[in-house]
């Protein structure tokens, strides 16, 4: 067991943090040592003295010894003793604020008897009636005409310094208050310069007391929108400041630029910068502008997004676009001041135009899309549905991209068909080549119940075609190409149809949609020769030499043994046989011509062991001297 131990059960004493006030203290020394009449000097030094040779641990034996003796009947009774005494102390306290209390009352009651009334004890209101005691103000002594004349003199004095101070108040007040006019007077002359540029100014729903103007879109996404509505702050002097918001102190505006190889071939221009920077109305303007190109370049991110399959990527603030091979257009969004290094180095203005246009296009179709916004809210709704409709994406990307693509495209088949021109008319052949680029667009057509503007810009939404068509050598054969580019809806891309007239090959046709330029090329070059070989076999004339004698000697008459390889043959009635092999590609046509032996036993042609072989080439530069396709013809058909 452990040992026990002594755990002291004494209140702990604690100090007083305030020492008794002053009239408990009086109170107590009245109690003790009587009333401070009876002090006097003497009767103090003689305590302190007393106190000084008094034995203190005497007193305390003493004190021990008599508190041993007591018995406990003893301290019972002193103690009723000493409370009986405290609670007659504290009647006597009573009733003396009690007659002090009714006192005063009486008093009173002599000019507010209903108050005073109030307070009086109910003996008080039996024994003295109200208003019976007053109270009146015993003349002082006369004061001397001087201590007369100094008191007027005083308040006289007091009287100018509060008229002077209440003077330079009111004059302080006129002042501010001539100020205040003239703030508000210039904050609302400037808010009516605002209203009356067309700005719309309102209360702002959060903030009744405030002026704002709304500078936004009421038909943008909801995050733009609430953007575009910004308080008009009044300065000290009466000035307007545009407490924007969230909108970035610096203008910034949607760049696109267009890249060629690793080059920077045209960049748009910016906006030029307001020549007062500090108007209101440019501040508006300003961050007009900037709400409306982050929303466009959101929105082209948006866009971007689904348009992956396309070739579209997307980086941290960058959209990057292909329009043909080796040349893509970047579109990213920067501060107006901003300036990069390859723009400022490394930058031709081969496609400036170009850059410019598809950052004017861009803008359109977001003004054309809030449009549309407007004429769908304006509609009757849709029925309720549980699912909830999804925001359909801007087309944004997608006009400018297939506009870029079909240009493209239809700039190649003009320069394949104008090579091919060039080389048929350096070989004496006539071939005629039409062209409709973007035959699709009618600008000049109206469409019932849409503003012109809307169905000027509707026309660039739909897919682009163009058709490219060509009378052959042969005035019977002629073939046409329709380009038809569609990034909306499938098919997706460009894509080619042919159709082609030969009356000798009636059996020949084209695919029926053709995606690749290459397979284009092949399938043009191909009708073209097979009408060029059409042309030969029909060919029924002589050569001219340098003299001007026509040739009369007998002409060898060419068949088409395999048109689709370009081969001829010519079989004399002599037995000589001939073979001509014809190829072309945009870029030359070249016959080739050579004697062979006759025909074995299987059907082959036997060539001779040394054929004397013929050719011409004929290119797009029209190499001068050279003979005519016919002349070279009629030139190697001789027996």
């Amino acid at each position: 067991m452990s040992e026990s131990f002594n755990l002291p059960l004494h209140p702990q004493t604690e100090k007083r943090e305030r020492p008794d006030p002053l009239p408990v203290e009086i109170a107590q020394i009245n109690a003790q040592y009587g009333s401070f009449r009876d002090v006097t000097e003497e009767s103090l030094r003689a305590k302190i003295e007393a106190d000084k040779s008094k034995d203190s641990w005497a007193d305390e034996e003493e004190n021990d010894s008599t508190s041993a003796d007591e018995d406990t009947t003893e301290r019972l009774d002193q103690l009723y003793k000493r409370r009986a005494a405290i609670t007659q102390f504290a009647h006597q306290a009573h009733m003396e604020a009690m007659f002090a209390l009714d006192f005063v009352s009486l008093l009173l009651s002599k000019h507010t008897p209903r108050q005073a009334e109030m307070s009086m004890s109910a003996y008080l209101k039996q024994v003295a009636p109200l208003g019976s005691l007053n109270s009146e103000i015993v003349n002082p002594p006369p004061k001397p005409d001087s201590a007369a004349k100094d008191t007027k003199n005083v308040s006289r004095g007091w009287r100018l310094q509060n008229f002077n101070s209440a003077a330079a108040k009111l004059l302080d007040s006129a002042t501010r208050l001539e100020a205040e006019a003239a703030s508000e007077t210039n904050y609302w002359n400037e808010v009516l310069a605002v209203k009356e540029k067309g700005w719309k100014v309102s209360r702002l729903p959060r903030e009744r007391q405030a002026l704002g103007v709304q500078y936004g879109f009421l038909e943008a996404t909801p995050i733009f929108r609430d953007r575009g509505l910004a308080a008009l702050r009044r300065t000290n002097d009466g000035s307007l400041i545009l407490d924007k918001g969230l909108i970035p102190l610096k203008a910034r505006t949607v760049r696109v630029r267009v890249r060629s190889g690793s080059q920077i071939t045209g960049c748009s221009k910016h906006r030029p910068a307001s020549d007062n920077n500090e108007s209101i109305e440019s501040r508006i303007l300003q961050a007009r502008d900037t709400v409306y190109e982050e929303e466009l370049f959101h929105e082209l991110v948006r866009e971007a997004r689904i348009l992956g399959s396309q070739g579209v990527t997307t980086r941290q603030n960058l959209v990057q676009f292909p329009v043909s091979e080796g040349q893509e257009v970047l579109l990213d969004l920067v501060d107006d001041d901003q300036m990069s290094p390859e723009d400022e180095t490394a930058q031709s203005n081969e496609h400036a135009v170009v850059a410019d246009a598809l950052a004017h296009a861009i803008r359109i179709l977001l003004a054309y899309a809030h449009r549309q916004n407007l004429r769908r809210r304006t509609q009757l709704p849709p029925p309720l549905t549980p699912k909830r409709r999804q925001t359909p994406e801007y087309q944004l990307l997608r006009p400018v991209m297939a506009y870029l693509q079909h240009s493209s495209h239809v700039r190649w088949l003009e320069s394949l068909l104008n090579d091919m021109d060039r080389i048929l008319k350096s070989a004496g052949i006539t071939c005629d080549f039409t062209a409709t680029p973007f035959s699709s667009l009618s600008l000049q057509r109206a469409v019932d119940g849409l503003p012109k503007v809307e169905a000027l810009v509707q026309e660039f939404l739909f897919p682009y075609e163009s058709i490219f068509s060509a009378q052959l050598v042969t005035r019977q054969s002629s073939f046409q190409v329709k380009v038809r580019t569609n990034v909306t809806t499938p098919p997706l891309g460009t894509h080619y149809e042919v159709s082609v007239n030969l009356p000798q090959y009636p059996d020949v046709r084209p695919p029926n949609r053709i995606g690749l330029q290459h397979e284009v090329a092949s399938v043009i070059t191909h009708f073209v020769l097979l009408d060029i070989l059409t042309a030969i076999t029909q060919s029924k004339g002589s050569p001219v030499h340098a003299s001007g004698k026509q040739d009369t000697s007998r002409q060898l008459t060419w068949e088409a043994a395999y048109p689709h390889n370009g081969e001829l043959l010519a079989l004399s009635s002599t037995g000589q046989c001939k073979k001509m092999k014809v190829s072309l590609s945009r870029h030359e046509l070249t016959v080739r011509a050579h004697s062979v032996r006759g025909i074995d036993g299987v059907g082959k042609l036997t060539a001779d062991k040394t054929p004397a072989m013929s050719s011409q080439t004929w290119k797009s530069d029209g190499t001068p001297g050279q003979l005519s396709l016919m002349d070279f013809i009629a030139e190697v058909s001789k027996e």
